[in-house]
């Protein structure tokens, strides 16, 4: 289950930190925390859907390391991400 283009494409003008960026970590964040929703969504009407929440569990681990990196790096920028996107901080 993906997320359609105009969503990406979306998502990524509101996190983006200048004309060419796609890539950097809150950008990825952002995507990860857009699919990890419509999965949630997913599941909860196919409760049986296995292979799915496997995916699942693995975009919140991608999701989870994204972030803890980004708290290392810069603090500022992980504490902001973090309330935008409405995630709970450790």
């Amino acid at each position: 289950m993906s997320i359609s283009k105009e969503a990406k494409n979306q998502v990524i003008e509101e996190f983006r930190r200048d004309e060419k960026d796609t890539g950097s970590p809150e950008v990825q964040i952002a995507i990860l925390t857009k699919r990890i929703y419509a999965l949630t969504e997913h599941l909860r009407a196919n409760k049986h859907d296995e292979s799915c929440r496997r995916g699942l569990l693995k975009l919140v681990g991608r999701r989870r390391r994204l972030l803890a990196y980004m708290r290392r790096e810069n603090y500022g920028r992980y504490i902001s991400l973090t309330e935008e996107l409405k995630l709970r901080r450790k």
